[in-house]
């Protein structure tokens, strides 16, 4: 049989809910055919900054575990066989417990990353989200092959703010455009030398990877959800082959 790896993630749908349209935040799982794990790293979003940090999947006791059915559960497992891996937590409940809400939020906000054979859509992508430090702070996108003073002229009219801000608005911009070459560059040079170093058959995996992606099923009591499928992952897995 084939190996799959299990993870899951959720996605707002406006959906009919007896007969209101309501914003509804759909479970869905992904199921990874590959030989290989899919992943061993992990990148949290962080909301209200914009930004995401990629760490090894050890640093946020993250693991795939083999999945052992109900039944077995509770019997000897040593000798149970299983070519199904869920993505789980390993770290103790009462640990968990006893976690401070701002490492707790990041179980909230991430997903499996780093796929170096797959880079992230937008990784060479010139549009950044831009937090301008102000209360309340100022959040627009910026199209980096765009000129900088434009925007800042366009924020300070379109804010009412002091003319003495456009210039502070102005190097902020500036070093964001800086910023964003390096992350480019550097992520292709780590893509590459990940290439590289991988062993050929692991490549060959990558390369020959299916992903599926199942919805819930309708149920009298959950809304339908067939007509709001859709095949998109994320940013790092793109697209899936297989909408279930």
């Amino acid at each position: 049989g084939k190996t799959v790896y299990l993870f899951g993630s959720t996605e707002p749908q406006q959906l009919d809910v007896n007969g209101e349209l309501k914003i509804v935040v759909v479970p869905v799982v992904l199921a990874v055919d590959c030989p290989f794990p899919p992943s061993d790293k992990i990148a949290i979003n962080f909301v209200q900054t914009g930004k995401e940090e990629i760490v090894p999947m050890e640093e946020m006791k993250m693991s795939w575990v083999p999945y052992v059915p109900l039944q077995d559960r509770f019997g000897g497992i040593e000798s149970l066989k299983t070519k199904i891996f869920t993505l789980c937590c390993t770290q103790r409940r009462s640990a968990l417990n006893r976690m401070k809400t701002e490492s707790a939020n990041k179980f909230y906000y991430y997903t499996p990353s780093d796929m170096p054979l797959n880079p992230p859509e937008d990784e060479d992508g010139t549009v950044v989200r831009v937090i301008y430090p102000l209360e309340p702070p100022i959040v627009c996108d910026f199209d980096l092959m765009d000129d900088y003073k434009v925007l800042a002229h366009k924020l300070v009219k379109d804010e009412g703010l002091p003319e003495d801000e456009r210039e502070k608005i102005e190097e902020f911009l500036k070093e964001k455009v800086k910023q964003r070459k390096i992350e480019v560059e550097q992520a292709e040079e780590a893509r590459k030398k990940a290439i590289e170093g991988m062993d050929p058959k692991q490549r060959v995996a990558f390369e020959n990877m299916k992903l599926y992606k199942f919805y819930p099923v309708k149920t009298p009591d959950t809304p339908d959800v067939n007509n709001m499928k859709s095949r998109y992952i994320n940013r790092y897995y793109r697209r899936a082959h297989y909408l279930m």
